[in-house]
């Protein structure tokens, strides 16, 4: 392993996004982006499509083997709040992160620029404005199919940090064994997890990914309300169903060890700041490296179809 920086001071963010608006949606992050910025951060993490929004509860009037145009109607609404990337929303965040002199991790839904096909995309900025990682979401989990597309490309990138490699796990795909083990064969220091979910059972797999990886894992979860919905959707009912707060966030910061160095915090926006050691990433691998020395490949190989 290479040296590493040995400090990093980390914001977590947990925020509402502005709901199927990329416009205010940026404005927020810039503003949230200077905030961390004046608390001399490093690498400032943002949740999952915090532009435009995770659509929590609707079915864009989907049902199996049909659909209608009111649906579809709602869905164009949040294609065209998606971004383009690189496009004029990533310009934006690039000036910021230049800005602030910080890495900047973001999830958005992201338009690609040739079919109609939407992403559900992490993106890294470096400390000089630059685009440094894409990352599109191996497989959106259940009705999500509905929404984004399989990743085409961006399997399982990692950003060269000072603190070391920096992979990401969009929500689910850190129930993923093998693409866990593609990015630990990666070096991975720092696992990126923007996600919406807001179970204890979460916070049992984001401390086991810690330990299993001996790195540390940055869990950044949404934290909205039933009154952020655009109004006029087509299905008002199955907005009035949802709870009051429909994502209570639990954003949280563990160690290589299963230490909380950020506990996990609920129903509030926020950022929550952090001076990770990162001794101890290489400390912690002294009786377990998962693809070092505690490791068979010999025995067991895996084989990843990278970019």
């Amino acid at each position: 392993m290479k040296d590493l920086k040995t400090a990093c001071r980390l914001a977590l963010v947990q925020c509402a996004p502005v709901m199927f608006d990329k416009k205010k949606g940026t404005d927020k992050v810039v503003g949230l982006i200077a905030e961390a910025a004046r608390e001399k951060a490093e690498l400032i993490v943002f949740p999952e499509l915090v532009i435009p929004g995770y659509p929590y509860g609707m079915s864009f009037g989907f049902k199996t083997g049909c659909r209608d145009e009111n649906g579809r109607r709602d869905w164009k609404l949040y294609y065209d709040n998606s971004i383009l990337v690189p496009g004029e929303e990533t310009a934006r965040i690039a000036e910021a992160a230049a800005a602030a002199r910080a890495y900047v991790s973001i999830g958005v839904s992201e338009r690609d620029a040739v079919t109609a096909t939407l992403y559900n995309t992490n993106l890294v900025f470096g400390p000089d404005g630059a685009l440094l990682t894409v990352h599109r979401k191996l497989k959106p989990t259940g009705s999500e199919r509905l929404v984004w597309g399989e990743a085409d490309r961006g399997f399982a990138p990692v950003t060269d940090t000072p603190w070391g490699p920096a992979g990401s796990l969009i929500c689910w795909e850190s129930y993923m064994p093998l693409l866990r083990a593609a990015l630990y064969q990666k070096g991975m220091t720092i696992c990126l997890a923007p996600n919406t979910n807001d179970y204890d059972s979460w916070l049992a797999t984001a401390r086991h990914i810690a330990v299993e990886g001996r790195c540390f894992y940055v869990n950044a979860d949404l934290c909205f309300t039933r009154d952020m919905y655009p109004g006029g959707l087509a299905y008002p009912e199955e907005i009035d169903a949802l709870p009051e707060i429909v994502c209570r966030g639990g954003s949280c910061v563990i160690d290589p060890y299963g230490n909380y160095e950020i506990e996990p915090f609920w129903d509030q926006e926020g950022i929550r700041y952090a001076d990770l050691d990162m001794n101890k990433v290489p400390a912690s691998r002294m009786e377990f490296d998962p693809c070092g020395h505690y490791s068979r490949p010999d025995v067991l190989k895996l084989n990843l179809r990278d970019e």
